[in-house]
């Protein structure tokens, strides 16, 4: 079996937000059973695959 091994989380990066938006993006992700943070790290990697120049791939 070949697993890939998830990379280690070792940064932060650390963002200023509106505290009703960040309220709302909260109660939104408990509602449909995510965190915050794993939809952050969701949205970076998207938007990496979607505007890495194609001779990057």
């Amino acid at each position: 079996m070949d697993k890939k091994k998830p990379k280690k989380k070792d940064s932060q990066l650390i963002i200023r937000i509106n505290g009703q938006e960040r309220a709302e993006f909260v109660d939104l992700c408990e509602e449909l059973d995510t965190s915050a943070a794993r939809e952050v790290r969701r949205f970076i990697r998207q938007f990496i695959v979607e505007h890495k120049p194609k001779s990057s791939q």
